[in-house]
């Protein structure tokens, strides 16, 4: 069956442009709950009247629970309905919000913030509602407005997040989040049409099971590190837990005739390599994430550049505008010459602006610039991996495809808070009895972010020129909801 014939039998006929601006409304949501809590973030332990190794377990689980739901949650897309599986997870975000929004101690808020990491599944499962519901002229500038939500949501959020810390109690974050929760399901239910495509089968529990432990392993010990020390017994023990699991959960999946991931065809060259560039560019967009925040709020005497957290924010924001004003442009341009193209594009766009900040005695302008123009590249870069990840795999794939391929750039963007919060903490220098980072710190960071953004190019370079898929599903139709 070919996607026109699928959208031919959906159960009521799609408004394209309402579809797209409720998909991008809700990977945006789901993406704000990553940078909702940078605001107070030192703050928590007081706030909160738990240890500073407590309150870490804030962040963190919404990032374990993302990593891990994401390709889990594309793979129920693909079985159960992409839409069904999508008011699940924004339901489970919404209970979060409400949990954390009532929370006074750091357990309940621990458990909220893990529900609210569910959230980030609502973009793949997007990008592959849109590859089912659109025609393949809209498709391109669609995929790249939802994939850009990644990290316009963060961007843009973030000084919305910083104004009401500023001026109201810190739950309001989480009522405001609960808000935006209600009304992405309310619109989705509205405007987006029930899937007719999907698979079928049991749904592989050890092998969801095998990956969550896994994941886990990997990623605690890679978050974790800098805390707990990368030779310590629970670094070493999480990774190569982790590494090992993964390796038997691999095997395993290899020899399911309904695998969790298709691992031959996550092994095919287009599909493969678009993810090592994915893990690439994750890298690169997360090193500025954490280096440029820091070097703008840091007082003058200490070699930052002295703003407030709000404005520090309204300086960072232009970015996340830049991803989604590249969605048109993005669109046009992979009409006409493909993504791979575009990919590489975009990950010299990013190594241009990381080269001016290595050689550049930055500024706030030069910032905002630098940042400006990151964003631009991270906009072309994401709006083409969903479309290489999708000409290469089967239409009743996409989902579990596209999971897996978020879950690449949220492993770039955990390995490059990892490093870069260890090279900025092992060259801090003390100023006024303050432990500040120094400016060799914030150099070495960058250069990191350019080596990762070369990298990106490089990989994207060799991505091979996908092979006919063959359209083998069973469809199904899905009731309406």
């Amino acid at each position: 069956m070919t996607p026109d014939t699928n959208r031919s039998k959906l159960t009521k006929q799609p408004r394209p442009g309402a579809v797209i601006a409720v998909l991008a409304f809700a990977g945006m949501g789901a993406s704000f709950m990553q940078t909702i809590l940078i605001p107070i973030q030192a703050e928590l332990p007081d706030l909160l009247g738990a240890a500073r190794e407590e309150t870490a377990w804030v962040i963190t689980i919404t990032l374990l629970v993302s990593a891990i739901c994401t390709p889990i949650s594309g793979k129920l897309g693909d079985m159960y309905g992409k839409r069904r599986i999508a008011l699940v997870l924004l339901s489970l975000l919404v209970a979060g919000s409400v949990i954390a929004a009532l929370s006074t101690s750091v357990g309940p808020l621990i458990v909220g913030r893990g529900l609210q990491g569910t959230g980030m599944g609502v973009i793949p499962l997007g990008i592959s509602i849109l590859r089912d519901v659109l025609h393949k002229d809209r498709l391109g500038s669609a995929i790249a407005l939802v994939s850009a939500t990644l990290g316009v949501g963060g961007a843009i959020g973030l000084p919305i997040s910083a104004f009401i810390t500023e001026n109201y109690d810190w739950h309001v974050l989480f009522w405001v989040a609960a808000g935006i929760g209600v009304v992405s399901i309310l619109l989705y239910i509205w405007i987006v049409p029930p899937s007719t495509l999907r698979t079928g089968g049991a749904f592989d529990f050890l092998g969801a099971m095998g990956l969550a432990v896994g994941l886990v392993g990997v990623l605690l010990g890679v978050s974790r590190g800098n805390d707990w020390g990368w030779l310590s017994a629970p670094t070493l023990i999480s990774l190569i837990g982790g590494i090992v699991v993964l390796l038997v959960w691999g095997v395993y999946q290899l020899r399911r005739n309904n695998p969790l991931v298709d691992l031959r065809v996550s092994a095919r060259g287009p599909v493969l390599m678009t993810n090592l560039a994915s893990i690439a560019m994750g890298f690169a967009l997360f090193s500025s994430s954490i280096v440029f925040p820091q070097l703008l709020v840091l007082p003058t005497e200490t070699g930052g550049l002295g703003l407030s957290l709000l404005s520090a924010s309204f300086v960072l924001m232009p970015s996340g505008l830049a991803m989604l004003a590249m969605s048109p442009v993005a669109g046009r341009l992979q009409r006409r010459s493909g993504p791979k193209p575009l990919l590489v594009a975009g990950a010299i766009i990013i190594a241009a602006a990381y080269c001016v900040a290595v050689f550049v005695d930055l500024e706030v302008t030069h910032v905002l610039l630098i940042n400006l123009v990151i964003g631009v590249g991270i906009g072309l870069g994401y709006a083409a991996m969903p479309a290489l990840i999708m000409g290469a795999v089967p239409s009743t794939e996409t989902g579990a495809a596209n999971g897996l391929n978020t879950l690449m750039r949220a492993l770039g963007t955990s390995f490059a808070a990892a490093i870069i919060a260890a090279i900025l903490a092992q060259s801090a220098v003390t100023i006024g009895g303050v432990s500040v980072p120094s400016a060799t710190g914030f150099h070495l960071a960058l250069v990191f972010g350019l080596v990762a953004a070369a990298v990106c190019a490089a990989v994207a370079a060799f991505i091979p020129r996908p092979r006919t898929i063959p359209e083998e599903h069973v469809s199904l139709p899905e009731s309406a909801l």
